[in-house]
């Protein structure tokens, strides 16, 4: 059995999707992103018309578990197929990549 870090004692999430797990009780978070969202919007909006990029990938350094996990990522799709949309162009293909302390249960994340 590995021992923790002292790092992931303190950064860790409460697995699973019980009462207490992070899955349940991550709405600030979310509350959050929702917030961030005009910003995020004008961001992709500016890099996707500077590349047009055939293809996109994204990485969430720090990735919650649940249903965060996928908001975000699921935004920034949406906002790029509504600019491919206006300007009459496909859509690129689309690569995510999750990472975060190897203790955190990943099993809820999709």
């Amino acid at each position: 059995m590995q021992m923790e870090t002292e790092m992931e004692k303190v950064l860790h999430m409460n697995g699973g999707v019980g009462q207490y797990s992070y899955a349940n009780n991550s709405l600030v978070q979310r509350a959050a992103a929702i917030k961030a969202k005009p910003i995020l919007e004008e961001s992709i909006q500016e890099v996707y018309h500077a590349l047009k990029p055939k293809c996109l990938m994204m990485a969430d350094m720090g990735c919650s578990s649940g249903p965060n996990a996928l908001f975000v990522v699921s935004e920034v799709v949406n906002i790029i197929e509504e600019v491919c949309k206006s300007l009459n162009n496909e859509p690129p293909q689309f690569g995510v990549f999750f990472n975060d302390l190897p203790g955190n249960d990943f099993n809820t994340l999709f």
